[in-house]
């Protein structure tokens, strides 16, 4: 067992020092959560819910230390933490209202001499993997599907964010008669992979990038055990000619800078309607002007630091790259040190072509390309030339357009009039290399549990 001392992004100063654990401490792990998925899975769904709903006041009563927290070791403004919090409520009571409903089971059409079911199963002890750059909201995906369904469930939070593992933790370490349903750790790569391909780990959720993903999915392949992959995007939205311009404008600023441009669902790409483009880029440079860098204590600040300094040098080699292939920094385009901290401006280009880095590689930055477009089917075209597929938007006024939209995009979500969103009622998923697998909604609930048969020809 080692230490790992997390650090402030702003300060540069220590923020915690955290127990590693080694494949022995991962491997004791999970030995104790799989006698807690054993005595679990048999306390009723109904009691797992008022359960669950108890653990879950501990962000209520917490909540000024956990957004402290979020915005110490990761450097997200203290507003954006703290909405942090009311999604994770948002969410977790969505998933509470509807755990009864979906996990009860289903019963076919009589045949007589016969009963027959279908019974949603827990799968037992599920591995989750979180990222840091929305420490809550991307564990709850996985972890409140996982814990009604009956299952436990070992978090092994980012490295950059332990405070927050500890915090889940504490909520829901010990619900009602059970303990230790859910645990915290933290633990290296190689040791967790082995972990993975030979101890009783029975379900991956895996959220991060896609090397990571083919990792994560590699390992699991050696035992047959499946998982499910969130592996980011280069999303993109289209203006089009009848578009609320001002609002498109404020709605894909936003979506590309907010939590610092750290989103995997976060806008990388827009295309706008060429009658439309000069107005929309006014717009957009006017809502760029207006972000305030500094402390993310501060409650001035609307863009924080870096979560790690190095991400600034891939994102101005994309900046640098486009600029020399002819594009445009209309705002923005270079990283800045305030104090020790690193940020990066937030950034418009323009005069760019889907064969850019910058409009193919995600950056996980505040970097907003904008193109214009002659046509609805161009957009569309442009859209979908791409390896990810994750979100998608089309702002416009006319709802057959934005239909005919939605049908074509090979997106998991798309968005009309709005970006950046996860409404808990609908699945939460991907395409091609933004990963695979489900959370949120019922088919969350339906991808970690496993279906079992009732086939009873009656005495």
């Amino acid at each position: 067992m080692k230490n790992l001392a997390a650090t402030n992004p702003f300060t540069l100063e220590p923020a915690g020092e955290y127990r590693v654990a080694d494949f022995s401490a991962l491997q004791s792990c999970i030995h104790i959560a799989k006698a807690a998925a054993q005595a679990w899975r048999h306390v009723p769904v109904a009691e797992r819910v008022k359960l669950f709903r108890e653990g879950l006041q501990y962000f209520k009563i917490h909540a000024a230390e956990v957004t402290r927290d979020i915005t110490l070791q990761m450097g997200k403004p203290l507003r954006q933490s703290e909405n942090e919090i009311q999604g994770l409520f948002e969410r977790a009571e969505y998933l509470l209202s509807i755990a009864e409903s979906t996990l009860a089971p289903e019963s076919l059409p009589p045949k007589p001499g016969f009963t027959r079911r279908i019974e949603h199963m827990p799968l037992g002890v599920v591995l989750i993997i979180a990222p840091w750059n929305y420490p809550l909201l991307t564990a709850v995906n996985g972890l409140a599907t996982a814990l009604l369904a009956g299952n436990s469930v070992i978090l092994k939070h980012s490295s950059l964010t332990p405070a927050i593992g500890e915090h889940f933790a504490k909520a829901f370490g010990k619900l009602g008669p059970v303990t230790d349903v859910l645990q915290s750790v933290l633990a290296g790569h190689e040791d967790l992979g082995r972990a993975i391909a030979t101890c009783e780990i029975d379900h991956v959720v895996f959220t991060g990038s896609v090397e990571g993903g083919r990792t994560v999915q590699k390992h699991a392949s050696a035992r047959f055990i499946d998982c499910n992959l969130e592996l980011g995007g280069k999303d993109a939205a289209y203006v089009a000619a009848d578009a609320d311009i001002d609002k498109a404008a404020a709605d894909l600023v936003d979506g590309a800078m907010y939590n610092a441009g750290q989103s995997c669902c976060g806008i990388e790409r827009v295309y706008v309607h060429a009658d439309r483009y000069s107005a929309f880029l006014v717009a957009a440079k006017k809502a760029v002007s207006e972000y305030v860098l500094g402390d993310p204590m501060d409650p001035k600040t609307t863009m924080g630091p870096l979560a790690t300094a190095k991400a600034a040098e891939a994102m101005q080699a994309q900046v640098e790259l486009a600029c020399a292939a002819g594009a445009r920094v209309e705002a923005g385009g270079k990283s800045r040190r305030i104090g020790k901290a690193t940020f990066f401006e937030p950034t418009i280009l323009t005069q760019v072509d889907n064969s850019l880095g910058v409009m193919r590689e995600e950056n996980f930055g505040p970097i907003l390309p904008i193109m214009s477009v002659t046509d609805d089917e161009t957009a569309l075209r442009l859209v979908n030339d791409s390896p990810y597929g994750l979100t998608s938007a089309i702002y416009t006024r006319n709802l057959e357009r934005a239909e005919r939209f939605a049908a074509g995009a090979d997106t998991g979500t798309v968005f009309l009039n709005r970006c950046d969103y996860l409404d808990p009622a609908l699945p939460w998923t991907g395409v091609r290399d933004s990963g695979r697998g489900t959370t949120l909604s019922r088919f969350g609930f339906y991808s970690l549990t496993r279906r079992k048969a009732i086939h009873f020809r009656l005495p």
